[in-house]
């Protein structure tokens, strides 16, 4: 029998300023293109917005678009049945 851990990720402890955001724009892959996933839900949220976006964006470019759009989505609570804020 072995001493030997199973490898982990994360921490056991929480790191100090957990949580933070860090800017698409410093991503080591923010240049790559975006995943597929991203594609996915930025094409269903882009629809729903009635918007049409570029189809060859960056993995950061999908990223901060995701964001704004999911600011807008009825089934986010971005904006009421009135089109207003909902702050």
């Amino acid at each position: 029998m072995t001493d030997e851990q199973p490898e982990t990720l994360g921490s056991p402890t929480p790191e100090s300023g957990a949580g933070l955001r860090r800017d698409p724009e410093d991503w080591v892959t923010g240049d790559e293109p975006m995943t597929e996933a991203q594609r996915s839900y930025l094409d269903t949220l882009a629809r729903e917005a009635g918007e049409e976006l570029p189809a060859n964006l960056t993995k950061a470019q999908a990223s901060e678009h995701i964001e704004r759009l999911q600011g807008k989505s009825r089934r986010l609570g971005g904006e009421d049945s009135d089109g207003n804020d909902s702050d």
